[in-house]
């Protein structure tokens, strides 16, 4: 009987796909960024967030935050992807308006409850408030402070994306590689760009500028809206779009 539940754990096991899509992650990421940066109106946001990034490495209470929130971020992406994600990965064709829908789904579902867990645990009245309030210190965010983030706070909004896949796959029925490798990039991409400083208040950037104010508007204090981090369709909806 073990052996035979083994056996049927083991078939719905797809590390190869799991490789393929961190693969994809990582390559498409390091390649956009620098194709991205080769815009010299970016490159230049991005030497204006360096620069005040130096700054504050220096405070003393940076690098120590920083990396025990690397280092959270590296343990449970550890566990993503050798021992989650194969189980919701499929490389078997699927159609594209099949991949988008998903991603769509899983960028929407994770934003849902990450909305109700940033508006009412992290602005709420016990210790996560406390927790989120390291993040808060950051005024004027930057690039850095995407990862000035207690290591507590990092995992839960990691567990929440990676429990949003395992859900939604056991419901849905199992996703492309594409699916997950575009949902990660749009997911990690944006909590990182949210919190960068950019003033490119013209076309084609206005999108870009409008994203990072409405969440250094969240970032004034702890009594700000702007909940979501995907989309702010949600504040939309229930009365926070600060």
């Amino acid at each position: 009987m073990n052996n035979e539940w083994v056996m049927a754990v083991w078939e719905h096991y797809n590390i190869l796909a799991s490789a393929i899509a961190l693969a994809a992650i990582v390559v498409i990421t390091k390649v956009g960024k620098w194709a991205v940066f080769k815009v010299p109106a970016l490159s230049e946001t991005r030497e204006q967030n360096r620069a005040e990034d130096k700054i504050k490495w220096k405070k003393d209470k940076y690098p120590p935050m920083v990396r025990g929130t690397q280092k959270m971020g590296l343990y449970c992406n550890v566990t993503f992807y050798a021992l989650v994600l194969p189980f919701c990965l499929t490389m078997q064709a699927q159609p594209v308006w099949k991949v988008l829908l998903d991603v769509f789904v899983i960028l929407m579902f994770y934003d849902f409850f990450y909305y109700l867990s940033h508006r009412f645990w992290f602005h709420g009245n016990g210790k996560m408030r406390q927790i989120h309030a390291v993040h808060h210190q950051a005024r004027n965010p930057t690039y850095l402070d995407a990862h000035y983030v207690h290591p507590t706070e990092t995992f839960i909004g990691l567990a929440l994306y990676i429990g949003s896949i395992a859900v939604l796959a056991a419901v849905m029925g199992k996703f492309h590689v594409a699916t997950v490798v575009i949902t990660s990039i749009v997911f990690y991409q944006l909590n990182q760009i949210n919190h960068t400083a950019v003033n490119l208040p013209r076309f084609p950037y206005r999108a870009l500028t409008w994203i990072t104010a409405k969440h250094h508007v969240h970032h004034e204090n702890m009594h700000k809206g702007n909940y979501a981090t995907i989309t702010l369709f949600y504040d939309k909806i229930f009365g926070t779009l600060d």
